[in-house]
């Protein structure tokens, strides 16, 4: 049988491409520490369950394939308290901010084109593209450099004749770093005066640790044919399970675009849109609660990593990842390793190694990226696993 060329240039991901050695270590006895995977532990706000519980309607029916008015309502409320306003029209809701991502480079992607992505990035943006025949054109960044991109210099050098669109992921996963308000606007007059699409990541706005007010590519109305922001109910309200996104732009050739596809897969499931709109209901106390927590452990993971010897990295400003360049030859060996070869009174520890989160061969081979979403006590723990395994595999 033969099957695409497009499927065949994806990879499988990096976050869980560890897992059979995971399941024959759990077998094993072991515990392991699990930095690998961005799933929050932070509960899901009372709300989301309170409208599952509270729905009545005798059918559970299709949605409108935009996207439920009580959702889009919500969240034009939400941008509206930021100082961004939204049309109706402007805004579809999506199975996630990865369908949303998917949608968005289906409609302005073609054989050969190339999508600007400062590396290491999100590695299923490599599978959203490939899938459209076009390619990940990176931005090279450093951790000596604190994965530093917004540099008009770095971003004009890649532009080229077959550049569509620059991604911004802002906070960004997996660096943590987080674009000023000055950089932002630089981004987007590099893409106006190129006439390329901006397309901001924002899934992780909420998650800012230096008292910043939250921002978004949406604030520039006078970009309003370029800016496409692409926003999720997953991290923010640590909701993952209900796999609502949304795209939003002011462009409506594009978005009249989009909504072909949002037609083709019918609607995003009912219910959760009703359950994700109730989450809009939280109130400011929830986001700094989670923020104040989220600063914690980063605090603890930062302070632990420094304390390693041959260690680099930087304190991420946002999001709840850090990327760190460790003193091995391998963070892909190093991590099978720590599977197959090494515990400490039965514990164990999982990262995502960083080399799948660059289009650059060759780099992030001894790169890895953290997920601070364990509780303080188990990210105290897992630091030190990770200590003593650096320690244990450099004298094999």
């Amino acid at each position: 049988m033969k099957f695409s060329s497009k499927v065949k240039k994806c990879a499988l991901s990096p976050m869980r491409k560890f897992h059979p050695y995971a399941v024959a270590a759990k077998e094993a006895g072991k515990r392991i520490y699990h930095l690998n995977i961005g799933q929050p532990d932070i509960e899901t706000p009372p709300q989301y369950f309170e409208a599952v519980r509270n729905f009545q309607l005798p059918v559970l029916a299709y949605a409108e394939s935009p996207g439920m008015p009580v959702l889009i309502k919500a969240i034009q409320k939400y941008y509206g308290n930021l100082g961004m306003h939204f049309a109706e029209g402007d805004i579809l809701i999506t199975t996630g901010g990865s369908e949303a991502l998917q949608i968005v480079f289906n409609c302005i992607l073609d054989d050969g084109d190339e999508v600007i992505i400062p590396e290491p990035f999100y590695p299923n943006y490599n599978t959203m593209v490939n899938t459209c025949g076009a390619v990940i054109h990176p931005v090279c960044t450093s951790p000596e450099d604190g994965y530093h991109y917004a540099s008009r210099a770095k971003i004009e050098a890649a532009i080229n004749e077959r550049t569509r669109a620059i991604v911004c992921t802002n906070p960004g996963n997996p660096t943590g770093n987080v674009l000023t308000p000055e950089e932002m606007r630089m981004m987007v007059d590099i893409a106006k005066e190129h006439g390329l699409f901006i397309i901001g990541d924002e899934a992780y706005r909420e998650f800012v640790y230096a008292g910043e007010p939250l921002q978004s590519l949406g604030e520039f109305e006078d970009a309003a044919e370029n800016v496409v922001v692409i926003d999720t109910v997953s991290k923010r309200f640590s909701a993952c399970g209900a796999r609502i996104g949304c795209i939003i732009s002011r462009n409506r050739e594009l978005m009249g675009e989009a909504i072909k596809y949002c037609q083709a897969r019918l609607s995003v499931a009912t219910l959760d849109q009703v359950a994700s709109a109730a989450l809009y209901d939280v109130g400011p106390e929830y986001f700094a609660a989670v923020r104040e927590e989220y600063k914690r452990r980063r605090d603890t993971v930062v302070a632990k990593l420094k304390d390693i010897p041959g260690v680099i990295c930087e304190c991420p400003r946002g999001a709840f990842y850090i990327m760190a360049a460790l003193p091995v030859d391998s963070a892909d060996e190093f991590q099978k390793w720590l599977l197959t070869d090494f515990d400490d009174n039965g514990d164990t520890v999982m990262f995502a190694p960083g080399e799948s989160f660059y289009a650059t061969p060759g780099m992030g081979v001894n790169e890895i990226r953290i997920a601070y979403v364990l509780k303080q006590k188990d990210l105290e723990r897992a630091m030190d696993l990770l200590a003593l395994g650096i320690e244990a595999y450099n004298k094999r």
